[in-house]
């Protein structure tokens, strides 16, 4: 019994996550009027010590996302003049990814609502169960990174 148990609060825990995600998704579409991956692309291009870019893969690697995924809002975010692909200064192939002065702008514009979106969105927690939520989810990520595939023949033994 104890490890039906076990499968059910990790189904509903995963399956929790999976609807966070895609609330978040909706909410930050209404709420401060980007994707969650345009997001998360100006909120890295905006850090310290990335004025002068990031390379294609380097922010592929660090927002987990898709090469194909990342140029489709690369290529929105350059349209709207937010950022720009540079030549890369040791490798005349590559591009660095550079948020615009008109980007850095928008992003700073965009604090307040950022600022109340997670004041809204954590409004239910503690800062002390904010910081737990936080490491919980980071040993998450780890585990899920580690995962190995099995065979598909030794899946089907255990269901």
């Amino acid at each position: 019994m104890a490890v039906q148990n076990d499968r059910t609060v990790a189904n509903r825990l995963f399956f929790r996550l999976f609807q966070a995600s895609n609330i978040l998704q909706k909410q930050t579409a209404s709420a401060v009027g980007l994707t969650t991956v345009q997001w998360a692309v100006l909120g890295a291009l905006s850090r310290k010590g990335y004025e002068e870019g990031i390379a294609f893969n380097d922010l592929t690697e660090y927002l987990i996302v898709s090469r194909q995924s990342l140029d489709g809002v690369l290529k929105r975010l350059e349209r709207e003049g937010h950022v720009r692909r540079i030549p890369h200064p040791d490798d005349g192939r590559a591009r660095l990814i550079q948020l615009t002065p008109q980007g850095r702008e928008f992003w700073e514009s965009l604090q307040p609502r950022i600022q109340d979106f997670y004041a809204q969105g954590l409004k239910g927690l503690g800062f002390d169960e904010t910081v737990s939520l936080l490491h919980y989810l980071n040993k998450l990520q780890k585990d899920l990174e580690e995962i190995t595939p099995q065979e598909t023949a030794s899946v089907e033994k255990e269901g």
